[in-house]
């Protein structure tokens, strides 16, 4: 089960780089993961090998690229288990994929309905269904968080209700690496009828999800996320549920007639990709895929477990530092917070050794606000990094500490 990841780190070139003369320590890899040689390449030979439009075209080239695009989504769908490929629908990343959703539900529920969020989600995962509400009256009800960063299960099980149409919760949270028991919410809020939205987007570079084995009505994700580019991402939804919501824009593709009187819509996928997608973008999450799962999920979710493990270990030597979030089950993210001193100061001097955090609140106001603060440092690790380089972040951080007390 062990990585080689002297091996690994090799296939990322921006490893290699020097920041303010100091060899770069990438840990904000909860805000984008690293790409790997694999996929910069793919993204490269795609401009100057085949690039042209897609599905439009009778020329080679554009066959050329409709292959590679449609092969992406298969393996997306592989990825995943979807049951059929067309439930892949191909978006610009999670925060598309989720108004995609909200924007739909807006014609299906009335001000007699409720949907369910948790205490824990990102911005993009509370401002469109507020929008939603806005429009359909609609009611907006939270399941609350605990003290030690997980969702409090038992309140959802009471706010579940026959009214209840929606139920929406990240897979893990990108302030805290909480691990919610999505198997569990799932099937508790079938038994009432409401449908599931998981925003995967902090999970899947992490674990591998099952969709089917989740019965998960709709998942979300983006590749930035997992080693592939930024402006991709994907939606999936069950075949019935995509049939059901109306288009989310109107334009080329995702027709199948158009005349002033009427026009009618194309069959799934087609149906929610309008105009030219991100072709290149597809193939590099395709590819990126391809090098995760070579490497393999479960050495990777062991080997970051570790690093986890580690680090918490490490910086709880530290004096007057706390971690928010301490969740029996989390991913590779420790967000802290060392007395009075503010996470910004502290990742300002971080960032003069070469070291990469992500401070502030991190697009999760509600849950900053639940523990009273204002933001934290978080670090957040990947199958690439190293204890060596949790060493030198101890050592900094400590010498950053002495600068600001």
């Amino acid at each position: 089960m062990t990585l080689d990841v002297n091996k690994i780190r090799n296939d990322f070139p921006i490893l290699k780089r020097k920041v303010n003369g100091c060899p770069l320590v990438y840990f904000d890899n909860a805000a984008t993961s690293q790409k790997p040689s694999k996929v910069i390449a793919s993204i490269t030979d795609y401009y100057e090998n085949y690039n042209s439009n897609i599905h439009r075209g009778v020329h080679t080239v554009s066959q050329e690229a409709t292959d590679a695009y449609e092969n992406a989504r298969k393996k997306i769908q592989k990825h995943f288990n979807a049951k059929h490929s067309e439930e892949i629908i191909l978006t610009s990343g999670t925060t598309h994929s989720i108004n995609l959703v909200a924007n739909g539900f807006t014609s299906l529920l009335n001000s007699d309905d409720e949907i369910l969020i948790s205490e824990l989600e990102h911005h993009s995962n509370i401002v469109p269904w507020q929008m939603m509400c806005e429009k359909n009256g609609a009611k907006l009800k939270v399941i609350p968080l605990k003290d030690n960063g997980e969702l409090d299960y038992e309140s959802f099980l009471k706010k579940l209700s026959n009214k209840t149409k929606v139920v929406f919760v990240n897979h893990v949270s990108n302030a805290l690496g909480t691990i919610n028991p999505i198997k569990k919410i799932i099937s508790e809020s079938h038994k009432l009828g409401a449908a599931v939205l998981i925003d995967g987007a902090q999970a899947s570079s992490h674990l591998k999800a099952d969709l089917q084995d989740l019965n998960v009505d709709f998942y979300t994700t983006s590749a930035h996320k997992l080693c592939g580019p930024t402006g991709i991402g994907m939606l999936y939804g069950k075949k019935e549920w995509l049939e059901k919501l109306p288009p989310y824009q109107g334009g080329g593709e995702m027709i199948s007639e158009v005349t002033f009187e009427k026009t009618t819509y194309a069959e799934l996928p087609n149906k929610f990709e309008a105009g030219t997608p991100n072709i290149v973008g597809a193939i590099g999450f395709g590819n990126a895929l391809d090098y995760l799962n070579e490497i393999g999920f479960e050495k990777i979710e062991a080997y970051e477990s570790e690093l986890l493990d580690y680090a918490t270990t490490r910086l709880k030597n530290i004096p007057n530092l706390k971690i928010y979030g301490e969740a029996k089950n989390k991913t590779s993210v420790i967000s802290f917070n060392i007395g009075e001193l503010h996470s910004y100061d502290l990742g300002t001097i971080l960032d003069k050794y070469g070291i990469a955090v992500r401070t502030g609140q991190h697009c999760a106001q509600p849950v900053m606000d639940f523990f009273g603060i204002s933001g934290t440092v978080r670090a957040s690790f990947s199958f690439y990094n190293t204890k060596k380089e949790i060493d030198y972040f101890y050592e900094s951080l400590k010498k950053a500490v002495a600068m600001l007390s």
